[in-house]
């Protein structure tokens, strides 16, 4: 209430999220799922996981989808599924971007493996395959490559250089639900394996925490199937040192729901950056470049200005809400002091300027095109 009082009157109150709005639509086939879970009696890796790990394996077009905790436990498990297969071991390189949250670099060290930072594309903001290519070396396993924002990384190319080097290629895919490359494929399939948060803020939520593991790998999909469960495929049996990172069964149930609507949300998204797209001034501020070989789903709306906190405090002002995706990178983050030394220019330039305006499918024409109308008249 404070912060209408001091608006402008002209000031629409524009939310950068409003996951209520988001879930509405779902909310009669929500409850009717909710009933169905709470009467099967069955609140564990039952029915509900399954079938949604079904679905949601065939929405990306692999063969298998493991149901687990949370995203960064996707990756986590990828990773120790790969160990317990002898394909990585303690201390071997895994490629990663610099530019990424911090969650796909601790994936690695809490996997005991080396993270190899890599610098982006500057028009992307993806890993870079050029300068993933110049890292490796004898002890490099795997390249990550993470789907920033919405957009695939060129994974033709990555997959190529892979291939080169006998190396894995994992999609950190928690921000790219639903992005496809022109040429056929989608984000969780085009890796050998792949992780997903559903975090309820993401394109594909949940209302609380959840993740999954997709590949099409066989092997792959066992591990980590029996990892996420106490490292155990038969009760009171267990083949690993595995971890308690199981799936709820009414979060799958909800996902299930949600995983229908998929594509239309985003094609919305769609629509609304085509707003932002036609209406920002370029010399204002930089807007998100689409590169050629996919298509974005826009999770984030992400622009680039010299002054974000300016801009961020000046759009506050007129009743719009922003975030910034992210204020500080992981090698300058406490928790990594050993790399607070080390030099990426074009990520620290990154997360310096970087500004997320209001995005989701639930945001009206006339919100979007207020919003831009107020960064072209900031000075």
């Amino acid at each position: 209430m404070f912060l209408q009082r001091f608006l402008p009157k002209d000031a629409m109150q524009v939310k950068f999220l409003d996951l209520k709005a988001v879930n509405a639509p779902y909310f009669e086939e929500m409850m009717e799922a909710t009933r169905r879970f709470f009467e099967s009696g069955w609140y564990v890796l039952g029915n509900e996981v399954s079938s949604f790990e079904k679905e949601y394996a065939a929405f990306c077009g692999t063969e298998y989808c493991v149901g687990v905790s949370n995203g960064l436990d996707a990756l986590r498990l990828i990773l120790e599924g790969y160990k317990a297969l002898g394909l990585l071991h303690e201390g071997d390189e895994v490629i990663v971007p610099a530019n990424t949250y911090i969650a796909s670099i601790l994936a690695i060290t809490q996997s005991r493996l080396t993270p190899v930072l890599a610098e982006p594309d500057k028009d992307s903001f993806n890993i870079d395959p050029a300068e993933a290519e110049r890292l490796i070396t004898k002890k490099t396993k795997a390249i990550m490559a993470v789907h920033l924002y919405g957009q695939l990384a060129d994974m033709e190319t990555l997959a190529g250089i892979a291939g080169k080097h006998n190396l894995l290629l994992i999609e950190d895919a928690a921000q790219a639900h639903g992005a496809r490359l022109k040429s056929g494929g989608c984000a969780g399939s085009l890796g050998d394996a792949a992780g997903h948060s559903f975090y309820p803020g993401k394109n594909l939520g949940a209302l609380g925490e959840a993740g999954a593991v997709t590949t099409g790998d066989k092997a792959l999909a066992e591990a980590v199937t029996a990892l996420r469960n106490y490292g155990s495929h038969k009760k009171y049996y267990n083949l690993y040192e595995g971890f308690n990172m199981r799936i709820d069964e009414n979060q799958s149930a909800w996902l299930r729901i949600r995983l229908r609507g998929l594509d239309r949300e985003n094609a919305r998204r769609r629509q609304l950056a085509s707003i932002y797209d036609q209406k920002l001034d370029a010399k204002i501020v930089t807007k998100p470049r689409v590169m050629d070989w996919g298509e974005h789903v826009y999770h984030i709306y992400a622009v680039m200005h010299p002054e974000r906190e300016r801009l961020q405090a000046y759009l506050a002002e007129h009743g719009v809400s922003t975030m910034i995706h992210y204020p500080l990178p992981p090698h300058k983050q406490e928790a990594f002091r050993q790399w607070n030394g080390l030099s990426f220019p074009i990520t620290e330039k990154i997360h310096r300027q970087e500004l997320s305006l209001p995005m989701s499918p639930v945001h009206s024409d006339e919100e979007i095109s207020y919003v831009a109308e107020l960064i072209n008249n900031f000075i």
